[in-house]
């Protein structure tokens, strides 16, 4: 082998040495970092990717709640007025949707519906959960499940239903498509009774269908709604509607409202509303006003039977007594307007506290108005007048019932405006100032029951998911609201004005063994733009029954009778008539006890 001068042997073999070493030490260090990486990627970052790996199978479904159930009384007997039924939600995963026209192709003659409109969610972007469908039938979703369809399922969910059809449809309210009670106990009572929802995290297959196995399928488990027991009696409640129909159709009223209220612990018996629907189809409404419960929702210039109330007042002030007379010059006038009578007053004369409600005289609650205030209609009076209206028979404000959209009624203040002196002595009679059925109700039973207002209400008892009951304590609201003499006067008074009208209300006759009285009223109905319509009038009456003491309230309304006479005689008092003879014939009214 030819060799340069100067050269060795040896350095030439060192070089080849060198480059192999160097090559080792680069081949471990980027091993090492191999390793390094890899140690990161498999032990440091495992969740994180492992969840990657499989987050596009991971789906959230909420699990609904069991709604609380609406019972009431039959007698003794607790029955259901509204329960749950399942049904079923279909769903689809559009991630896994291959051909979404071949889906609402097959899905709509199961589901009905547009077959572009379903095609369209089947397709729907960024999202992992479309509703294609609610309220399925067991039968239905048995057909899509045999499809197998991949990206589509069905969930159960629990829907309302009414065993008893449209009875206290107002009063029950209805849960919408989005799951929220609307109008009534449902909307009142919805954070009590809808419950808590539960979560399911599930890992799906291919098809997008959970696993149940899974190892890593979490589930929160739902809190069911409280259980809510109402103080209706099924029964009263039947019959006061079969009669509130039967007498709206009789009188050509456009309307019609009841209530029976207890007077000594303020639960509501029966609330009657006439027309009504079906709160299962609640859909097919047309008009949203038929949804309201006007007992509580619909206030109203109440008219005469206001002069209950202004005759209490007079009494409880000592400013007269049951057995006072006056003399009634048949008419007043106040500022710039005259108040008089209708025709069968009598004339000018001497009157007592039971002409004034027996024949209804205007000028007799203006004359207490002006006793108030000294003999005249003053800001005294006023005022008088004011208090016992607002703070004692809690008028103007809500009585705090459950139910959605109560209405508070209107009470002028008594120093300002115009015309307020006038518009007082109208307040007297019962107009210029406006209540629901509820809250006259309510204070009548104060005026009548020795002077406690107890807040009006309809839950008897509350059953917690544990199964532990709260029964609800009737709550007093004031105390006092007139001296327990002026009850008993009240009651006397009304008695015996309901024993001499009762041959214009009803043939109906009633034992001397139940005390049974009330009053009338007709006010015109007033005209959205101000002032009154001269052939459109309300119809109402207040009235108790019992024995010794009131204990049922009975409230009656009729919108714009068509009849003969005045609105609250030929309208309204037949229905007290009908109720109060049904409640001491079916229903346990206690007798006088001698």
């Amino acid at each position: 082998m030819y060799q340069e001068p100067g050269t060795t042997r040896s350095a030439i073999v060192i070089r080849p040495l060198q480059r192999i070493r160097w090559w080792y030490v680069a081949l471990l260090l980027i091993a090492g970092l191999a390793i390094v990486r890899l140690f990161y990627l498999q032990v440091i970052r495992h969740n994180y990717y492992q969840l990657s790996a499989y987050s596009a199978q991971l789906k959230q479904y909420e699990v609904p709640a069991n709604r609380g159930i609406i019972s009431a009384y039959d007698g003794n007997t607790v029955v259901p007025l509204v329960l749950n039924e399942t049904l079923f939600t279909l769903y689809a995963d559009p991630s896994f949707v291959d051909n979404p026209q071949e889906v609402a192709t097959a899905l709509q003659p199961i589901i009905g519906g547009n077959v572009d409109d379903i095609r369209a969610l089947a397709a729907q972007p960024d999202t992992r959960y479309v509703v294609l469908a609610k309220k399925l039938t067991r039968e239905q979703k048995d057909r899509v499940d045999a499809l197998e369809l991949k990206g589509i399922g069905t969930q159960d969910a629990p829907y309302r239903t009414y065993p008893d059809g449209a009875l206290a449809a107002q009063l029950l309210g209805f849960v919408n498509a989005e799951g929220k009670g609307t109008y009534g106990i449902e909307q009142a009572l919805d954070e009590q009774l809808r419950g808590v929802p539960g979560a399911l995290k599930a890992v799906t297959d291919v098809n997008g269908v959970p696993l149940p196995a899974n190892s890593d399928n979490k589930i929160v488990d739902p809190v069911p709604g409280d259980n809510v027991t109402l103080t209706l009696d099924i029964g009263l409640q039947q019959q006061v509607e079969d009669t509130l129909r039967d007498y709206v159709a009789a009188t050509q009223s456009e309307t019609g409202s009841v209530v029976v209220l207890e007077a000594e612990t303020g639960a509501v018996k029966a609330m009657a509303n006439y027309p009504t629907y079906d709160p299962a189809n609640y859909a097919a409404v047309e008009d949203a006003e038929l949804f309201t419960n006007p007992v509580v929702s619909q206030p109203l210039e109440v008219g005469s039977i206001m002069k209950t109330l202004t005759v209490a007042s007079a009494i409880d002030q000592g400013l007269v007594t049951a057995q006072t007379t006056y003399y009634d010059p048949g008419f007043y006038q106040v500022d710039d307007a005259t108040i008089k009578n209708v025709e069968e007053d009598g004339g000018a004369g001497s009157k007592s506290m039971e002409d004034l409600l027996r024949l209804s005289l205007n000028t007799g609650a203006t004359w207490l108005l002006m006793q108030m205030g000294g003999g005249e209609i003053n800001q005294q009076a006023r005022e008088r007048w004011y208090d016992y209206l607002v703070k004692h028979y809690q008028l103007g404000q809500e009585t705090g019932i459950e139910q959605g959209y109560e209405a508070t009624g209107f009470v002028p203040e008594p120093n300002d405006g115009w015309g307020l002196n006038i518009t007082y002595a109208n307040t007297a009679f019962g107009q210029g100032v406006s209540a629901t059925m509820l809250q006259m109700s309510a204070a009548f039973a104060a005026a009548l029951n020795g002077g406690i207002y107890y807040q009006p209400h309809l839950v008897a008892t509350v059953e917690r998911p544990d199964g532990a009951a709260e029964p609800y304590a009737p709550r007093i609201v004031r105390e006092g609201v007139v001296d327990p003499s002026v009850s008993s006067d009240m009651q006397n008074l009304l008695e015996t004005v309901f024993r001499k009208n009762r041959r214009f209300y009803t043939d109906r006759e009633f034992s001397d063994a139940y005390s049974v009285g009330g009053k009338t009223g007709t006010a015109q109905i007033a005209k959205p733009d101000g002032g009154y319509y001269d052939d459109r009038f309300n119809g109402t009456y207040l009235g108790f029954v019992g024995g010794d003491r009131a204990e049922y309230i009975i409230a009656v309304r009729m919108t714009n009778p068509r009849v003969a006479g005045y609105a609250g005689t030929t309208a309204a008092a037949p229905v007290f008539g009908e109720v109060a003879t049904m409640l001491i014939n079916n229903f346990g009214v206690s007798p006088r006890s001698q």
